[in-house]
């Protein structure tokens, strides 16, 4: 008995080693982790139960048969974060690359299975040279097996990546497809076609970096959601917002302990909007002082600056955040602005999260660069992102909302629930000059008349009343309130049952 236990020992130490002492070495010299080391970070102390560890592959080409490592590049198995369970496969970069056989494949469907048959999210921890080229079209198929289950997953179980190494090919849209990418800065990248191959097609000269680095895809192509210094920083910031979310589709986010008062008044708010209607604030000010304790997740910071997405909590209660930026843009909506808060609303209507929506927003932005690029379109995803989300959806417009913008921000004809004005609000068709110069186009050699017009234009519509008086607006409330009052809207929704028409699934405007 001693024997065969001193065998199983023996093994699981072999397996642990992965690629052997070397190769841990030197992914230690690259700054990076190993793969269990990461696991070991991102999961409670002692909460990891892995699965498959003695799994190898089966390729007999190029004299692979003779170099058959334990666990195969992958580490798969549960574990919890802060006491709630999820599922984890980390790829091994000390195996081969880190790359994908058949086998490999199958461990990772295997706890994505399981993931969506027992309600937990999957986070996936990618570190891989892509495709092993010796199984040739083995390894493609275990991709698509691997892509089919993300789709069946998504909306069902919150799915997590985290890039800690090279991610490439055909690789690079299992990760896609999940609902938020994270990077390491400088040591993860993410590419369909390498520098080489970049070079040879086109002639351009790239670097990894410059081509699918952190920095290239947090600001310019909107892929990843966040970029961290290094593996233990990405993984802290995992851990943090798998607490904001659920474990599944079926469950409501989960409740903290809060130690804020849900009334509190924050008068420095009362001054929050400038004098001057062109005048720039920050919005993140209002959100940090709305949400408990100031503590706000921002997500994709570094993209499409002029609007703002993330999760606050709420009397301990996890809620989205939608808010346009005036410091960036003015807080104009435009293609990239649109696409990032319609993935979000979205991803927070598949999972039960109630939505907050701040509204300072002059309208979409002008210009051929723009309806070139399909603004209509684009900003028919916000549109319909927001008219078919049955989740409680309260919404408080500060200062501008303008045209067609005013609709698109979770206004009241979108199933809006509870929206609010500040008394700062102006809610027209557009600001008083451009609407006068229409209006009273006969007088424009006038500038008396002109600004005589724009005048009881302000008078008129610069102001939320209007809109209060049609029932559009259901309260102009004090900004001070406005913590004690979105708090008590979003409890009085906590109930709130909502179904859209029987459909195979929506068409939206992709």
């Amino acid at each position: 008995m001693k024997d065969i236990l001193t065998e199983l020992e023996d093994r699981r130490n072999d397996a642990r080693l992965g690629g052997g002492q070397r190769r841990i070495d030197a992914q230690h010299g690259r700054g990076k982790l190993t793969a269990r080391e990461r696991i070991e970070l991102l999961l409670d102390e002692d909460s990891f139960e892995e699965f498959d560890m003695f799994v190898s592959h089966r390729c007999t080409d190029f004299g692979m048969e003779n170099q058959k490592p334990a666990g195969d590049g992958v580490v798969t198995g549960w574990g919890t974060i802060n006491g709630r369970m999820v599922y984890v496969f980390s790829q091994d970069f000390t195996v081969f690359g880190g790359s994908l056989s058949e086998t490999h494949a199958q461990k990772i469907c295997k706890i994505m299975d399981m993931a969506i048959q027992n309600g937990a999210p999957v986070i996936g921890i990618n570190d891989s040279g892509g495709a092993r080229i010796q199984e040739g079209v083995a390894s493609l198929a275990g991709y698509a097996e691997v892509f089919q289950r993300n789709v069946m997953a998504s909306g069902v179980v919150p799915q997590i990546s985290v890039i800690m190494g090279p991610c490439a090919g055909g690789a690079v849209y299992s990760p896609a497809m999940t609902d938020f990418i994270f990077m390491v800065k400088d040591t993860s990248y993410m590419f369909v076609t390498g520098p080489d191959v970049v070079k040879t097609v086109t002639n351009e000269v790239v670097t990894a970096e410059e081509l699918g680095g952190a920095s290239t895809h947090t600001k310019k192509s909107s892929v990843a959601d966040g970029a961290f210094e290094n593996d233990v920083e990405a993984l802290a910031e995992v851990r943090r917002l798998v607490d904001f979310l659920p474990l599944n589709n079926r469950e409501k986010p989960p409740v903290r302990p809060f130690f804020d008062e849900p009334g509190r008044l924050e008068t420095s708010l009362d001054t929050l909007i400038p004098d001057n209607p062109n005048t720039p604030y920050d919005m993140k000010e209002l959100i940090t002082k709305v949400a408990d304790e100031g503590d706000f997740y921002e997500i994709q910071e570094d993209y499409a600056k002029n609007i703002i997405t993330g999760f606050i909590r709420l009397e301990g209660q996890t809620v989205g955040v939608v808010a346009n930026q005036p410091m960036v843009l003015a807080g104009c909506l435009d293609i990239d602005s649109s696409r990032k808060a319609a993935r979000f609303v979205r991803f927070c209507d598949c999972f039960e999260i109630p939505i907050l929506t701040l509204v300072d927003v002059p309208g979409f932005l002008p210009g051929t660069s723009q309806e070139y690029g399909g603004v209509i379109k684009h900003g028919a995803k916000l549109l319909f992102a927001y008219g078919e989300a049955t989740v409680p959806k309260v919404t408080v417009i500060t200062r501008k909302a303008y045209g067609g913008a005013y609709d698109v921000m979770a206004s009241k004809h979108l199933r809006g629930d509870f929206n609010y004005a500040w008394p700062t609000a102006e809610i027209a068709v557009m600001g008083a000059k451009g609407a006068t110069e229409i209006i009273h186009r006969a007088d424009l050699g006038d500038a008396e008349k002109i600004a005589a017009h724009a005048k009881d234009y302000e008078d008129r519509f610069a102001n939320p009343f209007v809109a209060a008086e049609r029932g559009f607006i259901d309260e102009v409330i004090m900004p001070q309130s406005t913590r004690r009052r979105v708090s008590r809207a979003f409890a009085s929704l906590r109930n709130k049952k909502l179904k859209n028409p029987w459909k195979k699934h929506d068409n939206i405007p992709l």
